[in-house]
């Protein structure tokens, strides 16, 4: 310690060891957490690769999603404790179309990640020689920055890198719903046909997401998901409202309802697929109506705010003007 306490206080220890020293610790706990990641063992998988299972080429998603019990290791300081909280965030990264194995750890590991990366981008561009920072066209920013403006950076840079995975799932959950909403009727007009053609409902389903790989790639991978579902054991109930639950939007809820009520009561499916189509596209004339009538009472409310100002303005400077002639 004292040798340690030596070199620290030594004035003319260079400011670049303290930072190789730090880029070698996170290093060290980067490859830590590599190796736990690579010799976790997961008995599903093993068994699948033995028994020769596995899905289709060129699929963005996984059929088995991984362990989902407690984290160990390294993986107890980013990822939650609560099974809830993973659980809440598995949900989500499925609605946002993420279904790729062990995606809940991948998911907190970026956010890790990006939270240390940036500040440490930032701290290494400043601690790069001038001429570098001259031609990489950095060095007119940096050489005016103090240590306040510095540390303010690096903390706003570590909260968007932590922050900004979040953010960015939840604008692209928004995005998918939006898109499977579009193009959940064209899909079931497609559907229709094909089950009036004379395919069976699952062969009339695989089709439509082939069909449909390029326009609607999210109504094609839950499709597809669906399918592999069904192939692979699991109860037509549960895989239909499981992919419900993935979607997360309303309009899938009632498709899953309806195809289920059908198939127990025997009635068409065709004529269930046509009914259901048509409602949809009529809900969705309505919301847009609805979103219609209401312009007006907002604009008026942003026409009011806007003008009250200025006409009191214009009511009350004469009066204000005489005000202070008289008793100013």
């Amino acid at each position: 310690m004292e040798t340690i306490q030596d070199i620290l206080n030594d004035p003319n220890l260079p400011l670049q060891y303290f930072l190789l020293a730090g880029i070698a610790i996170s290093v060290f706990f980067v490859v830590l957490g590599v190796s736990g990641m690579a010799t976790s063992d997961d008995t599903a998988a093993r068994r699948m690769r033995v028994g020769g299972v596995s899905h289709g080429h060129g699929a963005d998603f996984d059929l088995l999603q991984g362990d989902n019990s407690d984290p160990h290791g390294l993986f107890k300081a980013f990822v939650p404790s609560s099974k809830r909280e993973r659980s809440r965030v598995g949900r989500l990264l499925k609605q946002a179309g993420v279904q790729s194995k062990n995606a809940v750890r991948t998911f907190y590991l970026f956010r890790v990640i990006m939270g240390f990366f940036l500040p440490a981008a930032f701290v290494i561009a400043m601690a790069l020689p001038l001429e570098m920072q001259v031609q990489l066209g950095i060095a007119s920013v940096l050489q005016g920055l103090s240590w306040l403006n510095a540390m303010q950076i690096v903390t706003a840079l570590m909260v968007i890198g932590f922050y900004g995975p979040a953010l960015w799932l939840r604008r692209r959950i928004r995005k998918r719903r939006t898109a499977i909403e579009h193009s959940l009727p064209n899909a079931l007009d497609l559907m229709q046909v094909a089950i009036e053609a004379g395919l069976g409902f699952d062969a009339a389903m695989v089709r439509v997401a082939h069909e449909m790989a390029h326009a609607a790639p999210e109504i094609s991978q839950e499709f597809t998901m669906l399918q592999l579902e069904l192939q692979a054991g699991k109860e037509r109930q549960a895989a239909f409202l499981d992919m419900a639950d993935r979607v997360g939007v309303e309009e899938m809820h009632s498709f899953a309802n309806a195809l289920l009520q059908s198939n127990q009561y025997g009635t068409s499916i065709s004529t269930a697929l046509r009914r259901f189509a048509t409602d949809m596209r009529m809900d969705r004339e309505l919301r847009a109506q609805e979103k219609a009538n209401r312009l007006p009472v907002q604009m008026s409310g942003v026409m009011a705010l806007c003008m009250m100002p200025v006409l009191l303005m214009i009511c009350l400077a004469p009066m204000v003007i005489r005000w202070v002639n008289m008793f100013g």
